[in-house]
């Protein structure tokens, strides 16, 4: 073969190479923008959904209340006919109603909630609940989730079951019922018990196994606290470096500590002091270090808790008391407030209307006086 023909092949090959090369650019870039145009679309409709439920917002209150408390007869029901299916049920609504909050919060901004560790620890609830639930020591992390920073969380942070609520009723749902399922499956499920057993393995006398100390402790404890670490860490990366920006060009945009800091601050409560003992720049540190406390503590308790029926059980009952506790407080208090507050909104909107209005008839009656003078 000539020189000549061998770059003549060269080039051609050249040419196909560049030809495919382009072609995968092209291609990449029709599925950015289809990316975009769908992540737009489904914006769009979170705010009109969004919008339209505001609008028939006091049917949908007679709605959700009218259903949440036969929700909430029908679950009692269950945990007493068949605790056995409690999972499933946690499991049919976390799917349900976290969905439909994404939505709701996508429309308000408040949609970075969603990757709090509530939502973290729910995911592996469910994971090990429907794929891995013979896995004993995925289940004692779970329960450790579950009876540690979740459970408390419902007393600290003052959740309150208010049934004509969607939003507060699925906070509450998402700290509360976990620990309802892994409390059924602790101590009321035998054939759960059974299933972590497989045939020809010897039985143990309790499950699970409780006599080994150290064993309780690390699968307990000590791995727990090492999936937290690393949620922290996934949740300081996504929202304080990679959507750093985005929340620095728009404040409404709210995260958890921008929430917890806007009514800390108002109050100038205990937490407020405590989160600026290193000054004002270092509040996010502290934020962060004051959250890994109030886990290290929980866990810990999750111990003693996994060992004592009576102590797990007046525990369910201490975490119920003070959701519905704080559910009065918050009929009596804050709803009240609520209600002066969107009337006030309402006027201040419908005043200007009504004095364009006038400003328009009596401007009318002067033309129409105007003309008749002339005549």
């Amino acid at each position: 073969m000539s020189s000549t023909e061998e770059a003549d092949d060269y080039q051609s090959n050249g040419h196909r190479f560049q030809g495919v090369k382009q072609r995968l650019k092209d291609r990449s870039r029709k599925v950015a923008q289809t990316k975009e145009k769908t992540k737009e679309i489904l914006s769009k409709q979170a705010v009109k959904i969004a919008q339209q439920a505001e609008e028939h917002e006091s049917f949908i209150t007679k709605v959700t209340h009218f259903m949440g408390v036969f929700g909430f007869g029908g679950f009692c029901f269950i945990l007493g006919a068949r605790p056995q299916d409690i999972r499933y049920v946690y499991c049919l609504i976390y799917v349900t109603f976290v969905p439909l909050r994404w939505i709701y919060y996508r429309y308000k901004k408040w949609h970075y909630y969603l990757l709090d560790f509530c939502y973290y620890a729910n995911t592996i609830f469910l994971i090990m609940l429907l794929f891995y639930p013979k896995n004993e020591k995925l289940f004692m992390v779970c329960f450790s989730f579950a009876e540690g920073p979740l459970a408390w969380a419902l007393i600290v942070w003052r959740c309150s079951l208010v049934f004509s609520s969607v939003d507060k009723l699925v906070s509450v749902l998402i700290h509360l019922l976990p620990g309802v399922v892994f409390f059924t499956i602790r101590w009321w499920d035998p054939a759960f018990f059974e299933a972590m057993h497989p045939e020809g393995t010897a039985m143990r006398a309790s499950w699970p196994y409780v006599g080994n100390k150290s064993f309780l402790w690390t699968w307990l404890f000590t791995v727990p606290l090492i999936a937290y670490s690393l949620w922290q860490a996934l949740y300081f990366l996504i929202v304080n470096v990679l959507r750093r920006q985005r929340l620095l060009r728009d404040p409404e945009v709210m995260t958890s500590y921008r929430e917890l800091s806007k009514k800390a601050q108002k109050a100038n409560n205990l937490w407020w002091r405590l989160s600026g003992l290193l000054g004002d720049q270092n509040r996010m540190f502290m934020y962060i270090l004051l959250q890994a406390l109030f886990t290290v503590a929980t866990m810990a308790l999750t111990v003693p808790i996994f060992l004592s029926y009576e102590l797990h059980l007046a525990f369910q009952m201490l975490k119920v008391s003070a959701t519905v506790w704080n559910g009065g407080s918050f009929l009596l208090e804050v709803m009240p407030r609520q209600v002066v507050l969107k009337e006030k909104r309402k006027q201040k909107v419908v005043q200007p209307v009504e004095e364009n209005h006038q400003q328009d008839l009596d401007h009318e009656k002067s033309t129409e006086v105007n003309n008749a003078s002339e005549m």
